[in-house]
């Protein structure tokens, strides 16, 4: 046989320019090209986990292959090498989300609207509805005999045994004579039926033999089935439907929309039609927000009656703000409020409705007389900034539930000025905290035993966060986890053990396992980091504080420069964005892209400091309202703060000190560019908000109230009234599709430099983008003109 041979030029050639796997997988010196590409070259960190019914087997998310969507995984107890799940018993596995009866022997799933029993000893899984329409919000009566569940807008009962099944609502769109319920009626309203029954004498048998006709029904206790009234929203919609443990009482809401606030075309001018298209997006702050009311429909009775809002104490009372503007003195304060809930007792005794006030400033907590709809007050938190923190929750109740007593109410407050874990006991009205201290508490629940917390805090360290187990009634809180970094735990059903996500400052996620015990060893379970990230030797920043100019500890992630010292170098600092939010911790930051870009930075000689200015998360309530009604006040004195802490204590030049920030932090990049030229020599603005009167009402209103209620604050708060302060050189970058800060905020300010004469500026525009990139070019692209402008205005770079 003739045997085949390459020319000896060709296979010099072929050998030159052969891919070489030990080349591929060295990162080399850092360019912006390469830590802006597709993030899969970083790795795939483990997503999603969820315990077996057993609590022997792991399933997570994870995608070390890089496929175009991630796989499901599985370990055990026995066996810890991740195991791909294959397609047939991945089908096969009960989904995630079940409702649990009172003993947790049985389970309601839900699949693809269709309801199932799952019997835990057996594993036998029963089809109980399947119906064209979609069953929503199952759950198990109190004695696990009956099934409640929602289909088409209305509640039904399910005999598990008998199969009898009984619809209890009525609830129908649109409205009646009358557009609520039962609504109260007046006393004129009052006045003039009784005279109409006194002098008429056909309307007076007519209502005589109606009322003995629902006495009638009222008295049949079985037998003859009777139908629900028919219920109408009005102009609104029905949410929230609920019954009580005793099946006496259905709870529901009327929502009602606001059809006036007008909302915020965004167009799309690069698309496949090849026309114009237009997003239609929110509205903005200050526009008339939807009311939400709640009512009880007593089943015996067959009627309805609204809740008592009118016993919830302090509804009219001013906000101290108020009082700034003289033309309010005489005006009436009106706020309606937003109720979540109720939440019944285990026991079915006793249920508690929260309510929170449409301005942001009150959140009560009240016991509901369900026989009446009489509430008595519990617990008020109020703010005369807004009330927030975590688990405190917004429009959707927050971190709250039944102690085992079944008598006290727990949920979180800030009353310390840390969110901390209180119960009240409805009985006494007696409160008491459980836990205190200068830390946050998140994710609270109770162990299976009713005997202890559970709960995540920074207790260590306001960048750590760690698992902790607590006795029921408050006490000595024992630390579980131990690795320096962020930890999100996930316990298994037995409770006997916990799989966790654990990140580090230069080290993304990565899976463990332990034993639910201080002083387990965990395992790591997942290796997902590819040869090329590893190859670098990624900067651990410092989490350093330093001393605001009010004394105030600020603390921040440090990158020193890996060429030189600092002494007369250059200096970038990145402002986080989101407001509330913090990055000046030990794990893994959501900002990785910019975590990379200030290795490169300091390997080019530059000082990095990123900062968890005034109104970060995780420092308690007067940090984070510190922005109330003032934003770029504190938190920008934060960062110039940081800026003289670099000076001082780093030798960095004065004159070389520049910034960058997205959203939030372009906010605060433009605020220091147009109000501390001085300080900034050059700064890149991304996605930020120039005028905080066209952003969001949900998020603005908490922080400045609205404009026309307080237009101070807006005034002092808005980049674009101060845009003549500008000197140094500024980059402004916006995607064009942005439907949270829309591209019509840098085109205001755009237009806002010309007029002023400004001629030191420069506008990028991503024609395909949303508020979050997702683009590599885009990241690039941007990231390369951020960049320029530092290395030309503070290195002087041409």
């Amino acid at each position: 046989m003739r045997k085949f041979r390459l020319p000896l030029l060709l296979v010099m050639l072929w050998i030159t320019y052969l891919p070489s796997t030990q080349a591929q997988s060295q990162l080399g010196a850092l360019s912006v090209e390469k830590i802006m590409r597709d993030p899969s070259w970083i790795g795939s960190s483990p997503t999603g986990i969820n315990w077996s019914e057993d609590s022997k087997t792991v399933y997570f998310n994870w995608n070390p292959e890089n496929n175009p969507s991630d796989s499901l995984y599985k370990i055990t107890l026995t066996n810890t090498t991740p195991q791909k799940v294959s397609k047939a018993e991945r089908d096969a596995l009960p989904p995630r989300f079940t409702i649990s009866n009172k003993d947790d022997s049985k389970r309601l799933i839900n699949d693809s609207g269709d309801l199932y029993l799952f019997d835990v000893k057996t594993g036998v899984k029963r089809k109980l509805i399947s119906t064209l329409d979609r069953v929503t919000n199952a759950s198990f009566s109190l004695d696990g005999t009956k099934v409640f569940y929602q289909m088409g807008g209305n509640l039904f009962r399910l005999h598990i045994t008998s199969g009898e099944l009984a619809q209890l609502t009525d609830f129908r769109q649109g409205s009646e004579q009358r557009a609520r319920p039962n609504a109260p009626m007046s006393d004129q309203d009052k006045w003039l039926e009784a005279d109409q029954l006194a002098w008429i004498e056909v309307l007076k048998e007519r209502k005589e033999k109606r009322d003995l006709v629902a006495e009638a029904r009222r008295g049949l206790n079985s037998g003859e089935s009777i139908k629900p009234k028919a219920l109408y929203s009005g102009t609104g919609g029905f949410n929230n439907i609920g019954i009580s443990p005793d099946e006496k009482y259905v709870t529901y809401g009327i929502f009602e929309f606001s059809m006036a606030g007008k909302r915020t075309g965004v167009p799309t001018y690069v698309t496949e039609s090849g026309y114009t298209e237009t997003l239609n997006s929110r509205t903005k702050v200050g526009a008339e927000q939807g009311s939400s009311e709640l009512f009880i429909f007593d089943i015996a009775k067959n009627e309805s009656y609204p809740v008592k809002i009118s016993d919830i104490p302090g509804l009219d009372d001013k906000p101290d703000y108020w009082n700034d503007y003289p033309e309010n003195a005489d005006k009436k304060y009106e706020r309606t409020v937003a109720p979540s809930g109720p939440y019944w007792s285990e026991d079915g005794k006793y249920a508690v409705v929260q309510f929170r006030s449409s301005d942001n400033k009150d959140r009560w907590i009240m016991l509901l007389d369900p026989a009446t709809g009489g509430l008595t007050l519990l617990d008020r938190q109020r703010d005369e900034a807004w009330i927030g923190g975590p688990g405190t929750g917004g429009f959707g109740g927050g971190s709250v539930g039944w102690m085992p007593d079944n008598k006290r109410f727990w949920f979180q407050s800030e009353e310390s000025g840390y969110s901390h874990l209180y119960t009240v006991d409805v009985t006494t009205g007696e409160k008491k905290a459980l836990t205190s201290g200068n830390f946050e508490v998140y994710g609270p629940e109770i162990s299976k035993d009713k005997k202890s917390w559970y709960f995540t805090s920074n207790e260590v360290h306001p960048g750590e966060k760690h698992f902790y187990r607590m006795p029921i009634n408050g006490g000595n809180r024992e630390k579980i986890t131990t690795l320096t970094g962020q930890s999100e735990v996930s316990l298994s059903p037995d409770q006997k053990q916990i799989a966790f996500r654990y990140s580090y400052s230069n080290k993304p996620w990565e899976l463990y396992i332990m034993e639910n015990k201080a002083g387990a060893t965990p395992k790591q379970i997942t290796n997902s980091l590819t040869d090329e990230f590893k190859s670098y030797n990624w900067m651990d920043p410092e989490v350093i504080s330093f001393k605001a100019r009010d004394g105030a500890d600020v603390y921040a992630r440090l990158y020193k420069p890996r060429t030189g010292t600092s002494n007369g170098g250059p200096a970038v600092i990145f402002v986080h964005g989101a407001g509330y939010l913090q990055n000046a911790h030990k794990g893994w930051s959501t900002y990785f892209r910019e975590f990379m870009f200030h290795n490169l930075l300091a390997e080019q000689g530059y000082t990095v400091l990123d900062i968890d200015y005034r109104a970060s998360a995780g420092y308690g309530r007067d940090w984070r309202t510190a922005i109330y009604r003032h934003m770029g006040g504190w938190d920008l004195n934060d960062n110039t703060d940081g800026a003289k802490y670099l000076v001082s204590e780093h030798g960095v030049d004065p004159k070389k000190i520049g910034l960058y920030g997205g959203s939030y932090g372009g906010f605060i990049t433009l605020m220091a560019m147009f109000n501390e030229p001085d300080v900034f020599s050059a700064g890149a603005a991304l996605r930020s908000v120039t005028d905080w009167a066209h952003y969001n009402h949900g998020y603005t209103s908490n922080i400045l109230n609205t404009p026309t209620q307080d237009s101070l604050a807006y005034a002092r708060s808005s980049p674009i009234y101060f845009a003549e302060g500008l000197k140094g050189p500024l980059l402004i970058a916006h995607g064009m599709v942005d439907t949270n800060v829309h591209f019509q905020d840098v085109v205001r300010l755009a237009q806002r430099l010309i007029e002023l004469e400004k001629d030191n500026w420069e506008m990028a525009v991503y024609p395909l983008e949303d508020h979050g990139f997702v683009e590599p070019s885009s990241w690039t692209d941007e990231y390369k003109r951020i960049l320029k402008l530092f290395d030309q205005n503070l290195k002087g770079l041409k």
